[in-house]
């Protein structure tokens, strides 16, 4: 549950919704730029796939979003403790 700001609590970068818009401008923007660079960047492939537009922006998501599903769904059960562990 979220917890209400206190008003003498100083605000921290993120407490700031236009911090945040900021950073994420930020992000997108450079994101586009690097992703545009490979247009222009020669590369020196082995296999056919890697000459493909955004290929390597493609293959890090997914290679991320894969590290989340298996360590969420596989891994997590395998090393969670019950609740009441460090109680007894």
């Amino acid at each position: 549950m979220k917890q209400p700001i206190d008003i003498d609590e100083e605000l921290r970068m993120f407490d700031k919704p236009e911090n945040v818009k900021r950073l994420l401008i930020i992000f997108f923007t450079s994101s586009a730029a690097v992703l545009m660079i490979d247009l222009f960047y020669h590369r020196h492939s082995i296999f056919a796939w890697e000459d493909y537009f955004g290929f390597y922006a493609v293959y890090g998501f997914v290679a991320c979003v894969v590290l989340v599903i298996v360590s969420k769904y596989i891994l997590r059960p395998l090393v969670m403790r019950k609740e009441e562990y460090y109680d007894d």
